[in-house]
């Protein structure tokens, strides 16, 4: 061990590096970002980031399409191969915490034009994601009352999302961890809700428990009948899980901006198993229990394309059960977890946008950040595709939605297949080179079997995504377009900038592992572990 620890550094020593300034407790050595994140704001984040409208809305139409069983299996089976994506990411990420890092990664080790793709159908992502929580909390609101202008709620939220992201990313962080905490409050909330209403503490006093599994039955039929037509349910609840359920790709672009990254993200990276169960495949589970998937007021809501929480299975619930006030106090924290996604989403995109730009890939004016290290020309350009939302101003905030879930799904996809792609390409080149993985700061389990079972799964589900189109009298161009465009957009991008740039296949044995590594080592080596003085201090340093 020692001797492979020596042959590390000696292989470390031997890279060029650009040393970069340290400024007090801000000390920055990726790029122009500073490292002003604390850990309880990376966990917060990385949690609260991932728990939006898809969680507590967007689900309801799943269970309607495959059913309760469907639902859990599919959900479940998603968190496995997000779970396996994320294993990639620690190990890679946790040695080398550097800004928007797997973007960058992929440009590192698989191929420059990979990387550029990679980046780009990342941001698509990323701008797609942040319309999609802009207008979902419009539509909430239509839950209340409906008199108010649809364009009012967008100028607003992107106002608010302005003042967050513009200054300093402190702001961000704080605003983040206070709402991320409320969601995680929300989500046990819901499942501890469902628990005490399907033993019978309701109006009703209704101890349904899983009545709904046996009738109308644990698995819907969708587009087609029998067998096919319930595994096509099945597969529209994967199709839920691929858009609804992630999280690795938010601590690989926050890991640049945390500090002490060494100590912060592999305990962040740790975590996110627990996170996965707790809210995707327990949340899955109690919609199943709480709301038949025939439903009349859910059925309705999705039929007739009204919005919001209309749609919303515990909505459907509650007011199925004749709970009172509870359905708008459940309202109102949608709302709040809508908010927080939708900062997430602009933070992912605006980080990503700036990697481009310092990789070559972007205009230079855009690596601009300013005196706290906030790429705000970047900032300002994801923000301002924030006002696609107003789409929805002259069509249906459901229809919207809708297009934003498509497009997003597709990009993401495409993340988690590059994601794998990127750590196997990383892995050939630690074992060309001698390096154990042994030495690295976390190592992933279940690899390289996880990596290529996340590729595997993730490729089959791209390529199947809008098979609904091929079907009899299914074609509709928006939805092929919907369903593969991100696919066409990441070869497209690929191609051009393998021809401009000729960049070549980076090779095992050449592959670049350690450039920047001496910075961390240096920035982690002038850090002082404090010791927490306080009760509050002691309770936060145990959480995270």
């Amino acid at each position: 061990m020692d001797s492979e620890k020596a042959n590390m550094s000696e292989k470390v020593s031997d890279v060029s590096v650009n040393v970069e300034s340290y400024k007090g407790d801000e000390r920055q050595h990726s790029d122009h970002t500073k490292r002003v994140l604390n850990a309880r704001q990376v966990q917060l984040f990385s949690i609260g980031g991932t728990i939006g409208t898809s969680i507590f809305v967007a689900i309801g139409s799943a269970l309607v399409h495959g059913g309760p069983l469907s639902l859990l299996l599919a959900y479940a089976s998603w968190c496995s191969v997000i779970f396996c994506v994320n294993e990639c990411q620690a190990e890679m990420v946790c040695l080398l915490p550097i800004e928007s890092s797997f973007n960058r990664f992929a440009s590192r080790w698989v191929d420059r034009a990979f990387g550029a793709a990679t980046s780009w159908n990342y941001w698509i992502c990323m701008i797609a994601l942040f319309n999609f929580e802009i207008t979902a909390f419009t539509a909430v609101v239509t839950f209340w009352t409906d008199d108010i202008h649809p364009a009012v709620f967008p100028v607003v939220l992107l106002t608010a999302y302005a003042l967050l992201n513009l200054w300093s990313a402190k702001f961000f962080g704080e605003t983040e961890f206070w709402i991320s905490l409320m969601k995680v409050f929300l989500i046990t909330g819901l499942l501890i809700m469902t628990f005490f209403l399907m033993v019978g503490v309701n109006p009703q006093r209704d101890a349904f428990g899983f009545r709904f599994w046996r009738d109308p039955g644990p698995m819907a039929e969708y587009i087609s009948t029998g067998d096919l037509g319930r595994f096509q349910g099945f597969f529209a609840c994967l199709l839920s899980a691929g858009f609804a359920v992630a999280g690795p790709d938010m601590l690989s672009i926050i890991a640049g901006e945390a500090k002490a990254p060494r100590r912060i993200m592999p305990k962040a990276f740790r975590t996110v198993f627990v996170r996965l169960i707790l809210f995707f495949v327990l949340g899955s589970l109690a919609v199943g229990i709480l709301v038949p998937y025939n439903d009349p007021i859910l059925n309705a809501a999705i039929s007739e394309g009204k919005p919001g929480a209309a749609r919303s299975p515990y909505v459907a619930a509650l007011i199925r059960l004749n709970v009172p006030v509870l359905p708008h106090i459940i309202n109102a924290m949608i709302l709040t977890s809508i908010f927080s996604a939708g900062n997430a989403f602009l933070f992912n995109g605006s980080r990503t946008l700036h990697g481009i730009a310092l990789d070559g890939f972007a205009p230079s004016f855009i690596r601009h950040t300013n005196r706290n290290g906030v790429p705000w020309v970047a900032v300002a350009i994801t923000l301002a595709l924030g006002l696609l939302s107003f789409l929805q101003v002259n069509e249906s905030s459901s229809k919207v939605l809708d297009w934003f879930i498509n497009v997003s799904t597709s990009a993401q996809l495409v993340t988690w297949i590059a994601m794998c792609i990127t750590w196997i390409r990383w892995n050939a080149a630690m074992k060309a080179q001698g390096i154990s993985r042994d030495i690295l700061p976390y190592k992933s389990r279940f690899q390289p079997y996880g990596a290529w079972y996340a590729l595997i799964v993730s490729a089959t589900i791209t390529f199947f995504n809008g098979y609904y189109v091929f079907l009899k009298d299914g074609w509709v161009t928006a939805d092929f377009i919907f369903a593969y465009g991100s696919v066409f957009i990441f070869m497209a991008v690929y191609v051009y900038v393998k021809l401009l740039r000729r960049s070549p296949f980076v090779s095992s044995t050449e592959a670049d592992l350690f450039s920047g590594k001496k910075e961390i080592d240096e920035y982690e080596a002038m850090l002082t572990d404090e010791p927490p003085t306080t009760r509050w201090q002691r309770i936060l340093r145990w959480l995270f």
